[in-house]
């Protein structure tokens, strides 16, 4: 995929649906959440900024309280977008025709092994049968 139809992708943008190993490698690879969050910035930015300024420009308002407002607007803005992350990028997949949940599943197959693994590790160490 080309790096301007990355960037478009990331700034919330569609891609084509050629691309949807792409999408689907985006939302269960190890980085997904980083990638996800690095979206929600670039999207969540631009109208925090606008904000600020409308409310400095428009309204007159001093730059302090403008300036508070618009990180508040931008803490709660991100705040909603990583509290629904793995829904959001679950219906992401469905607009590239993969079922519902395809994102989830995709994760939990990727890191299957290294639970079980993990939880080995655990059981050996306190689980031990007393006897």
């Amino acid at each position: 995929m080309n790096p301007a139809l990355k960037v478009w992708y990331y700034a919330g943008g569609r891609v084509p649906l050629k691309h949807r190993e792409f999408v689907y490698k985006d939302v269960t690879g190890p980085k997904w959440l980083v990638r996800f969050t690095i979206r929600s910035l670039v999207q969540v930015a631009p109208l925090t900024t606008a904000i600020t300024l409308a409310l400095v420009f428009g309204l007159g308002s001093p730059w302090p309280l403008a300036i508070a407002c618009g990180a508040l607007g931008f803490v709660v803005g991100l705040y909603f977008a990583l509290s629904y992350a793995p829904e959001s990028v679950d219906y992401r997949l469905t607009k590239y025709g993969y079922p519902r949940g395809s994102a989830t599943s995709g994760r939990r197959e990727r890191n299957a092994a290294r639970d079980r693994e993990r939880q080995a590790q655990y059981d050996a160490v306190w689980r031990r049968s007393e006897g």
